[in-house]
């Protein structure tokens, strides 16, 4: 099987390089490789499921929104995921439903703390094996 994503290293921040056969499975794997920065996604449980609708003008933003959004329920209301299922995915329509459980100090570990995902050398690109994708998130 062909990796999901791999951790890049950048000065002061931290990036992903996401891979998908799909537009929708990278999407997916960007997702896993934002909460495997955070957490180990195995010691997630999938105790509950959040429907997310994201819209932006174009797909490289759409991608950008699409983490960014996901950061943001962790920060406000503390829910970690580790499966994105993908409903729709448009040109600048994202609908998808996650599983997962509420943070809880006891079980998970955070690794590091992700502020937001950004534009900084953002690549979103297909080639002959599927799609992929590098963000950079500010720590």
């Amino acid at each position: 099987m062909k990796k999901a994503f791999e951790i890049i290293d950048h000065t002061a921040d931290v990036g992903i390089v996401a891979y998908g056969a799909n537009l929708e499975e990278l999407f997916s794997n960007a997702a896993l490789a934002l909460f495997s920065l955070i957490i180990e996604p195995e010691s997630i449980e999938e105790k509950l499921h959040r429907d997310f609708k994201v819209s932006s003008e174009d797909r490289d933003s759409l991608l950008v929104n699409w983490l960014n959004e996901l950061i943001y329920v962790f920060d406000a209301e503390h829910i970690l995921f580790r499966r994105f299922d993908i409903n729709t995915l448009s040109e600048n329509i994202l609908q998808a439903t996650c599983y997962g459980e509420s943070f809880n100090p006891t079980k998970h570990k955070i690794k590091i703390g992700v502020k937001a995902a950004t534009y900084h050398m953002l690549t979103l690109e297909e080639n002959t094996g599927g799609y992929k994708a590098r963000v950079i998130f500010d720590i």
